[in-house]
């Protein structure tokens, strides 16, 4: 064993690479994306690994490989278990023979998601045991247990990290090179008995899965992942993840201040839940404090045992309201819960203060691609009623003044479907569905499909920036290369399109924007499913052109550059406007809306 300094994805990776995991497939998604980057980089070649084209492919990727005896790891973010869970719900009936661990990353905040959905929640309805880390070296350790447990019950398992395990960093004890396992897969046994799913098969295994995950309980019960910390008072305080950490370090702190503390019960296997060991918890104490990410999940099953052994405690949590029923428990929050629940002065525990941050919403980057598209479709689609259906990506950020592009977003892919929605009810509206190249692979082609299939009439415009920027320039099927680092034919989405049948494809390049204006008015009004390809590189990837500067002899100061587009490159220096050179990549977008003609490319030295 040697000490490495690392972040809770790159343990979890590294962990993954010794516990000889052989296939490894995900879709990026924030806060779980670098879970697979470490693996790519750091395996010494033996373990596949791709990016899917989206969850549910990688699931079922994973899944064969696990038929066929190999450890797997399918890794994704909360939302993404939404469009993997239709082949994960009959795989748990069916099971795996190789250890399966899947992976699923929630984001309490939400800091970068759309739902603050709790995947213990997923894995109870789907009935798939559960891992819960409470910072980066237990999440280490339990890839190791969770593999284990996978082939020792035939069962995927879930390891469920939230965003502050994910990207917090630690000293964590890992395994030496010659202390790596090595697992070999037998290959695929053909047994239709096992591996075909039928109803009869279905309920035998239905039956098995009960019996299984009720053994779990008590054998989670035991698990030293699950624990009690003894106090000093008839209370207590359950808690699992990071609100474990937190929580652990408040009564560290109140312990060398002579304070009396509760008693500490911590779950990390939440599923199935640990029964037995939390009732002889509940049985030390009279009143208990339940402080968890997201949904009130332990706080509901202490209730169920108390019913089920008749214990008589008073519980409080969410569902009382003494704890938020949404976003992240941050430590001053859970400082006040403990000090409330204790009696104790609330200044006792109080955190360090630390300055209020400027407020910085997200905005597009300077010479973004995506500015000048929703530009030029705003200016062909003025004085007209439109919809614009947004998607999931940077192209979000288009929903912000001045852009003001993004009427919808819902999940990804679902711009099509609801563009066509708004269409069916007012057929007059000029509708459009913005979509980008990454997403276009991963959920947008059915849209395209039903829209033709039903005939119906909408623009799609597909913003296309040759990668998965928002979640750091991930390969795609468009991009020509995949996750082992091998080339491979582009998938056109140009010929994918007319072979769905849509006969009005163009391509336009958006930093053209006179002819861009045009292309969109055009477009827009043929009748049917028609398609634009915005096709220009994402700015972060490509090294800037020459700078743009505003001649102020010319510039009226009539702030149109800044009104319009929104750029952060063009901003207010001493009462003018002006571009800074930092951030100007010299897409020139602004200097062609300036009705003076007062910004061009700045002059050499």
């Amino acid at each position: 064993m040697h000490k490495e300094f690392l972040m809770g994805n790159e343990a979890i990776g590294m962990a993954c690479i010794a516990a000889g995991v052989n296939v490894v497939a995900g879709y990026p998604g924030t806060p779980s994306t670098e879970v697979l980057e470490t693996i790519a980089k750091e395996n010494d070649g033996s373990v596949y690994v791709e990016w899917s084209v989206n969850e549910k492919a990688a699931l079922e990727v994973a899944a064969g490989a696990a038929y066929s005896g190999a450890r797997t790891l399918v890794t994704m973010k909360q939302v993404g278990l939404n469009v993997a869970s239709d082949p994960l719900m009959s795989l748990e009936y069916v099971g795996v023979k190789g250890g399966m661990v899947v992976l699923v990353a929630d984001d309490p905040g939400p800091i970068s998601s759309q739902t603050e959905q709790d995947t213990r929640t997923f894995a109870e309805y789907s009935k798939v045991p559960c891992f819960d880390p409470s910072d980066a070296k237990e999440a280490y350790e339990m890839i190791f247990e969770a593999f284990a447990l996978s082939e020792k019950y035939n069962t995927p398992v879930f390891m469920r990290p939230t965003t502050r395990v994910c990207h917090s960093y630690q000293s964590i004890d890992v395994r030496d090179y010659a202390e790596y396992e090595d697992h070999r897969p037998e290959g695929f046994v053909k047994d239709s008995k096992r591996w075909v799913i039928f109803p009869k098969l279905s309920y035998a295994n239905h039956a098995k899965i009960e019996e299984r995950n009720g053994a779990l309980s008590d054998e989670f019960s035991s698990n030293e992942r699950n624990s009690v910390t003894a106090g000093t008072v008839r209370k207590g305080i359950a808690a699992q993840g990071i609100s474990f950490a937190n929580v652990k370090d408040i009564l560290d702190d109140a312990r060398e201040q002579g304070k009396k503390v509760p008693a500490l019960l911590k779950i990390s296997t939440p599923f199935p839940f640990p029964e037995k060991l939390a009732c002889e918890f509940m049985k030390s104490v009279d009143e208990v404090l339940v402080i968890e990410e997201l949904d009130p999940f332990i706080e509901r099953h202490l209730l169920q045992v108390c019913g089920k052994f008749g214990v008589s405690v008073k519980i409080t949590g969410k569902l009382t309201g003494t704890v938020a029923r949404s976003g992240e428990n941050m430590p001053d929050l859970i400082a006040k819960y403990i000090s409330d629940f204790m009696g104790w002065e609330s200044s006792s525990c109080a955190l360090p203060q630390t300055p209020e941050l400027p407020v910085r919403p997200p905005v597009l980057c300077a010479g973004c691609p995506h500015r000048a598209s929703f530009y030029a479709v705003k200016k062909a689609m003025k004085g007209k009623e439109t919809i614009f259906a947004g998607d999931i990506g940077c192209y979000t950020l288009g929903n912000a003044m001045p852009l003001d592009m993004v009427d919808t977003c819902l999940c990804m892919g679902a711009g099509l479907g609801i563009a066509q929605g708004v269409g069916r009810v007012k057929p007059d509206t000029k509708c459009f569905a913005f979509v980008g190249d990454s997403t276009f692979f991963a959920s947008a082609i059915t849209g395209v499909v039903n829209a033709v299939y039903n005939q119906a009439d909408m623009t799609l415009i597909v913003l296309d920036n040759s990668t998965t920027a928002m979640t750091g320039h991930q390969p795609h099927p468009g991009t020509g290369h995949t996750m082992m680092g091998e080339f491979t034919d582009k998938i056109d989405i140009e010929k994918i399109l007319r072979g769905i049948g849509v006969e009005t494809v163009v391509r336009q390049d958006p930093f053209k924007l006179d002819e861009a204006v045009e292309t969109v008015k055009k477009v827009a009004d043929e009748p049917g499913v028609k398609a634009i390809i915005f096709e220009a590189p994402c700015a972060v990837l490509f090294k800037p052109e020459t700078p743009y500067e505003v001649d102020l002899n010319r510039c009226v100061d009539c702030k149109m550059c800044i009104r319009e587009i929104g750029c952060p490159g063009v901003v207010l220096k001493d009462g003018h406007v002006a571009v800074d050179p930092a951030l100007c990549n010299g897409c020139g977008l602004c200097s062609q809306i300036c009705p003076c003609e007062a910004i061009g490319k700045a002059v050499k030295e």
